[in-house]
């Protein structure tokens, strides 16, 4: 089950577009919910891309550097990645059952973390938040069999 988000306010130097950066690219735009990076690279070679496994490690910890993709963690600690939707601070509404993710606003999230900092002097305050629940398919009454 995700845990948190990991998203920066700064941007990292642009990385050289390669064919394998390319490769990982195409394949996260036609995915909707995230995936592992072992999962990305099966997808990878069922498409009959030549990228490591180490390449594709490589290429989406870049992208998330750039914050190019959302990463959650996996209640296992494992990084699970996604194609940013909007390019800006979100926050994430997950299905526990299917992983099913929703980009959510929450300026009173925001709002609260800035003033938390504020009153005990830190500067440059980030957060992580995830809402987890069950999605209108997995919480939808399974239909019986008569």
């Amino acid at each position: 089950m995700p845990s948190e988000t990991s998203r920066t306010s700064k941007r990292a130097p642009e990385q050289r577009v390669t064919r394998q950066r390319l490769a990982v690219g195409r394949t996260l735009d036609d995915l909707d919910d995230f995936v592992s990076t072992q999962e990305l690279f099966r997808l990878l070679q069922e498409r009959g891309e030549r990228v490591s496994l180490a390449t594709t490690y490589r290429v989406l910890q870049s992208m998330a550097d750039e914050n190019l993709v959302d990463v959650l963690r996996g209640a296992d600690g494992e990084a699970l990645y996604r194609r940013c939707a909007v390019e800006h601070h979100h926050h994430h509404l997950v299905c526990r059952n299917c992983g099913k993710a929703v980009e959510v606003e929450a300026p009173a999230v925001e709002n609260w973390a800035a003033g938390l900092g504020a009153r005990h002097g830190f500067t440059e305050v980030a957060h992580t938040v995830e809402v987890f629940g069950l999605c209108p398919e997995c919480s939808a009454p399974k239909s019986q069999a008569v």
